[in-house]
């Protein structure tokens, strides 16, 4: 056995103690930056730190403070926070009481709420601020569990016996550990690895959202899993915006206490891109929308510069492309990362005039990306790599505890999420099905054996729903959902989410896009576009200063994405391609539920909000 696997093997059992251990380690080290709004209130934010000293005070304090209100080992404290450093700091304390975290998107409406909070049985709510508590007041008569509501941010809230600030809980935690010094370091020398640690809801696109049971193993074998990768070291600062209630910003969090960097915390998306100078982050972790996004948003810029300016873009761009392909081609056969000369020539050119510039608005400093979550359309993939941003796709899935699959460093292949984890095993079923089986994977669904049992194997394979092949050498692509492959009429299979990543990467003002065509005779399209992008090219093209709704409406508009459809039709098989298009007449958001919180498209969600545009593009057609 390598010395990698018997390090995984013999983990602690449970980050908890992993945290305790850390501290113990590098006491006096930065652990945490985040943002504090300044003295003015104008201008940017200040930046403060935590070394893990500091960080444990408070863990301690908060760990101390709920078992002062009663909680008990295994018990559900529930987290309806943004992602910011007190979702951390409240993560660790309920995990160091020996509790488990329940958590809730601060975007879920009332009922949702209220039905995790009562599935959960959680007996305290961490609520982010007067928004977070309204809900549990709203619903409080349906919840005879919940015993406290603590909040953050206690602006606009009052407190009471049931309702407490944050900065109350960790008063009467301290004051707990003046009396009883060794209390939290009992609770975490108690806890087992198959003890429950975390529940979180998967947003179903149908019917109530299930609780996946993450025992404290899971987060223990990934934290070392993650460092043995050897992706990531202590000197390295990441910058943490993630929604930490979903599983993939949750695992980032296990993976920085193991290796024991820098994370800057701030969840706020508006604040990307003037966070990322300040920050300067070597790592970052996003999913594929961002990438998106910022891609259009440069090809945009280009095109506002002027004609010259925008094919200048598009040349970097294919060059970009091309050059990521060679060389990732060259070193899968030699090794070495290295281009043709010509090739290379053209790339230092557009570099100084193009990916410079993009290298330094994500602070200068960056190494690698991790992208997970959805499918990255490769062509974007490639125009990063190509830029010097190297995107590494990872796998997993909410019932894995996120990290199931990374690509490898130096050796990432775009189009692909890598290989496996040490000590996570796969194979791909009969009908191209992957299956996984090691410590990363649930324990089942809270209170649910019978859905426990569609998917969990009693041999601990479990189903991941997802479609993929595996390369000779262990690198695994993802072709589709299994439910989300579409047959046509005519007998063919079409997996719609590669048609709309190559969408993605054709169109720079494309949002949203979903393929259409199960038991249909040809394809079509609903797509939303961007913002921000279309409003821009309106300006430029006699539409300036209508709003969004007529902006998309008008012929022009439409005339312009006609011709990307027929860009991307060019390079698809037939059946594949787009007949029909509508353009919707607003993005797809959280609120109306057509997009998970980690930005998933709901398909069943947004096929019957808009089944009267699905039905116009099939009235009256014929077989195309």
């Amino acid at each position: 056995m390598s010395d990698t696997l018997t390090l995984i093997e013999n983990r602690p059992p449970s980050v908890a103690t992993l945290f305790l251990e850390r501290v113990a380690a590098t006491p006096d080290a930065e652990a945490y930056r985040y943002p504090v709004p300044s003295a003015t209130g104008e201008g940017p934010d200040d930046w403060k730190s935590l070394t893990w000293a500091e960080a444990a005070r408070r863990v301690s304090a908060i760990a101390a403070g709920l078992i002062e209100l009663g909680v008990q080992p295994e018990e559900r404290v529930a987290l309806a926070s943004a992602t910011r450093v007190e979702w951390i700091l409240a993560d660790l304390g309920i995990m160091c009481a020996g509790a488990a975290t329940t958590t809730v998107y601060p975007q879920t409406n009332l009922d949702e709420s209220a039905y995790i909070l009562s599935d959960s049985g959680s007996r305290v709510l961490i609520a982010e601020n007067a928004e977070q508590v309204a809900k549990a007041v709203a619903k409080r008569a349906e919840l005879p569990r919940l015993d406290h509501v603590v909040v953050i941010d206690a602006t606009g809230v009052e407190t009471d016996d049931w309702v407490i600030s944050l900065a109350e809980l960790e008063r009467r935690g301290a004051a707990r550990l003046e009396k009883d010094a060794g209390l939290v370091k009992e609770r975490v020398a108690a806890i087992t690895k198959d003890q429950l640690a975390t529940l979180i809801y998967t947003s179903g696109t149908t019917g109530r959202p299930k609780g996946v049971r993450l025992p404290h193993d899971n987060w223990s074998y990934l934290a070392k899993a993650i460092a043995a990768t050897g992706l990531l070291d202590g000197d390295d600062v990441q910058y943490l915006w993630l929604p930490l209630a979903h599983v993939f910003g949750k695992v980032l969090t296990s993976g920085h206490i193991e290796v024991g960097h820098i994370t800057a915390v701030d969840g706020r998306v508006d604040k990307i891109i003037e966070n990322l100078p300040v920050v300067r982050p070597t790592y970052m972790a996003a999913v594929p929308r961002i990438f998106e996004k910022v891609y259009n948003g440069v090809a945009a810029k280009a095109r506002a510069g002027g004609g010259a300016k925008y094919k200048i873009f598009q040349w970097a761009a294919d060059v970009a492309r091309e050059y990521a392909k060679a060389t990732q081609d060259n070193f899968r056969r030699t090794g070495t990362a290295s281009a043709p000369f010509g090739l290379t020539a053209k790339h230092n050119v557009a570099d100084k005039l193009v990916y410079a510039k993009i290298r330094e608005a994500f602070g200068g400093n960056l190494r690698a990306c991790i992208s997970g979550s959805a499918a990255l359309a490769p062509d974007i993939g490639y125009f990063f790599a190509g830029a010097g941003i190297h995107i590494l796709e990872g796998y997993g899935l909410t019932e894995s505890s996120a990290a199931s699959f990374v690509n490898p460093g130096e050796a990432y292949r775009t189009g692909t999420v890598g290989k496996p984890l040490p000590g996570t095993e796969v194979r791909i079923a009969d009908d191209g099905e992957i299956l996984l089986r090691g410590p990363g994977i649930m324990e089942g669904y809270h209170g649910l054996p019978e859905k426990t049992a569609e998917v969990l194997e009693s041999d601990g394979w479990f189903h991941t729903g997802d479609i993929g092949e595996l390369s000779p050498d262990g690198y695994l692509r993802i072709t589709d959902r299994k439910k989300d492959l579409i047959k046509t009429s005519s007998g063919k299979y079409i997996a719609p989410a590669e048609v709309e990543g190559l969408f993605k990467a054709v169109c720079p003002y494309v949002s949203n896009i979903l393929v259409h065509g199960a038991d249909r005779n040809y394809c079509t399209a609903l797509i939303a576009l961007d913002e921000a992008a279309i409003t821009a090219w309106a300006a430029e093209n006699g539409l300036g200063g209508k709003p969004y709704a007529d902006i998309v409406a008008a012929p022009a508009t439409v005339e312009m994405v006609d011709g990307y459809v027929k860009q991307l039709n060019e390079g698809l098989q037939r059946w594949q391609t787009i007949k029909k298009f509508r353009l919707l007449p607003r993005d797809l958001d959280i609120e109306h539920g057509e997009i998970t919180p980690s930005l998933k498209l709901k398909r069943p969600v947004v096929e019957r909000e808009y089944k009267h545009l699905i039905n116009e593009m099939y009235t009256g057609a014929r077989e195309a």
